[in-house]
């Protein structure tokens, strides 16, 4: 699956609840469905700086896929990293860096987020799109 079709997925997944409660409670459902990193990956290096909370990722590179695994200290943003590690992770270096991530907008996340988390969401993609980068060329 594409990065654009996971996110259209995403997207119409949004679109099912009703109000913002709900789709905060779906959230924090996938966060509780993420599979867990590592203890070993749960480093200063891994660690995403800007987030109010911690949150940790890591990326491995098998073939020309990259691979995500992340973890957070708190529930809601461990639902967030969660959305991020499902579009981006089993793709290359190359789609991940240049993903238009305006489903983000589509399902109102940044609206809905207090600024401290939306700033962190920033760093999340950032960092990704960095390991994309530094995996590229290996």
């Amino acid at each position: 699956m594409t990065i654009k079709q996971i996110q259209e997925e995403i997207v119409d997944e949004f679109a099912m609840f009703d109000d913002w409660m709900q789709r905060y409670e779906y959230i924090i459902d996938l966060g509780k469905n993420l599979p867990l990193i590592d203890e070993a990956y749960k480093t200063d290096d891994n660690i995403i700086k800007g987030c109010q909370s911690k949150v940790w990722v890591h990326a491995e590179k098998q073939d020309d896929k990259i691979s995500f695994t992340a973890d957070s200290d708190a529930i809601l943003t461990k639902g967030i990293i969660a959305i991020l590690i499902r579009v981006f992770s089993n793709q290359n270096s190359e789609d991940i860096l240049n993903a238009d991530m305006s489903f983000i907008d589509e399902i109102g996340l940044k609206e809905h987020l207090s600024a401290t988390r939306a700033n962190g969401l920033v760093s999340m993609i950032k960092k990704i799109k960095i390991y994309a980068l530094a995996l590229q060329t290996k």
